[in-house]
């Protein structure tokens, strides 16, 4: 047992040295390739997994990830045996790929991991490309009832975009990789925009003045049929009424999230899926049913301890507005990628925090020092690891009775921060 550890470990790891990945190299160095030629290929080579089930399909700069747990956890709930493809992961590689089934989930097992490396040649391709098509594979191994694919950036060039769907969905649009994607909303839209495939609903989740004729442009030119979850909740009561009522019962408690449930149960009405008891429940229940991680988690009471993922300039808005609503004395621990435009974020952070600055153990964190110079004006100080940082930080809020510790910045900062938690405590929504 102790050998196949060890032998997954190891492969995992020549995984990401041998095939360009954003964790190690970013979007740049092969990790973002313009093509879908390597992924098509491999796909082909894989016997195309994907065709075996039908898809959903989902892509947006932010709240993706929760709409597609929403979602899974919902149909997961009518009896179905629903494949979640996501990412990045957090903790374990594995957390990219999972089985939902009725009030759990499934990963898969490490052998089953190394099977699926070593299906078919994945010499020349990217990291991305070879797990999307890992996932294919294990989900149509497994005979899941349908799949819900998250894109992992964009949406026209994402290796995830040679499945056809049976629904496309676009969440929240914001100004992120302008380098790759585009240097306004629009041109970010267009690549959200080409997961639309002829014939298959497309529903996005507000009609945005300035991106709102993009989509429709993009839906005529390849025969989708448009919504906008807006206005087809405006025109179904009955999804209004449950906005209402779910809203203050999510486990997933970010102030975001009510933009998602809208987003998720007009999905679901296009499917064809009643909105009962049972589907509402499992959507409340989304982060316990599919082990959905860091998205406003409290992941410790004494002091008040929240981690969220959010890492540019719209998500982290939100996120410090709801965190300034607490009221508490707030103290940060912050972390970002050299990659984020620190000259957008810096005026929202709340001048009133005090900040524990550090770097993610990765070779595409902005490093500390840089960060504490960029946040001049700041109350902050700046620690070797993220693990003293969060340390000091906890330390200092368990003297004050009205304290809320943030932990956030960075994907990669909050993983690394749940890895230390998650073997000594158990976690919670609130």
């Amino acid at each position: 047992m102790k050998q196949d550890i060890n032998t997954y470990d190891r492969q995992i790891e020549e995984l990401f040295e041998r095939h360009p990945s954003v964790q190690r190299q970013g979007f740049g160095g092969g990790a973002y390739k313009e093509g879908l030629d390597g992924i098509r290929a491999y796909d082909r080579a894989l016997g195309s997994p994907w065709q075996k089930y039908p898809c959903i399909h989902v892509a947006g700069t932010n709240g993706k990830g929760s709409v597609c747990s929403m979602l899974s956890a919902a149909l997961s709930s009518r009896g179905a045996s629903v494949g979640l493809y996501t990412s990045p992961h957090l903790v374990d590689f594995r957390e990219r790929m999972k089985i939902i089934r009725g009030a759990s989930f499934l990963m898969p097992e490490k052998s089953e991991i190394l099977s699926l490396l070593h299906r078919q040649s994945t010499e020349g391709l990217s990291f991305f490309e070879i797990t999307t098509g890992m996932a294919f594979s294990w989900f149509a191994d497994r005979k899941v009832d349908l799949a819900v694919i998250e894109t992992g950036l964009g949406g026209r060039l994402d290796s995830t975009n040679i499945i056809t769907p049976c629904l496309s969905i676009v969440t929240s649009i914001g100004l992120d990789h302008c380098d790759l994607l585009g240097d306004s909303i629009e041109k970010i839209a267009a690549e959200k925009a080409g997961i639309f495939k002829r014939g298959v609903k497309a529903l996005v989740y507000g009609n945005d003045p300035l991106t709102a004729e993009v989509f429709r442009s993009k839906a005529a030119e390849c025969g989708a049929e448009l919504y906008f979850a807006d206005h087809y909740a405006d025109s179904r009561p009955e999804i209004g009424l449950l906005l209402e009522s779910l809203a203050g019962k999510l486990d997933l408690q970010g102030e975001y999230q009510k933009q998602n449930l809208r987003t998720v149960l007009c999905a679901l009405s296009l499917l064809g899926i009643k909105l009962d008891g049972d589907v509402t429940d499992a959507i409340c229940r989304c982060a316990r049913i599919t082990g959905l991680h860091a998205r406003w988690e409290q992941i410790d009471s004494s002091p008040l301890t929240i981690c969220d993922i959010g890492h540019n300039s719209a998500a982290l808005e939100k996120n410090f507005a709801q965190l300034r609503g607490l009221g508490r004395n707030m103290y940060i621990v912050y972390g970002v990628m050299a990659d984020k435009d620190l000259e957008a974020i810096k005026p929202l952070m709340p001048r009133e925090a005090k900040y524990y600055l550090a770097a993610p153990r990765i070779s595409r964190s902005l490093d500390v020092g840089k960060l504490y110079n960029a946040l001049e004006g700041l109350d902050r100080r700046a620690f070797p690891s993220v693990e003293s940082a969060v340390a000091q930080a906890r330390e200092d809020a368990l003297k004050d009775p009205d304290a809320v510790v943030y932990i956030g910045g960075s994907n990669y900062l909050v993983a690394e921060c749940i890895s230390e938690y998650r073997t000594s405590n158990a976690t919670e929504q609130i």
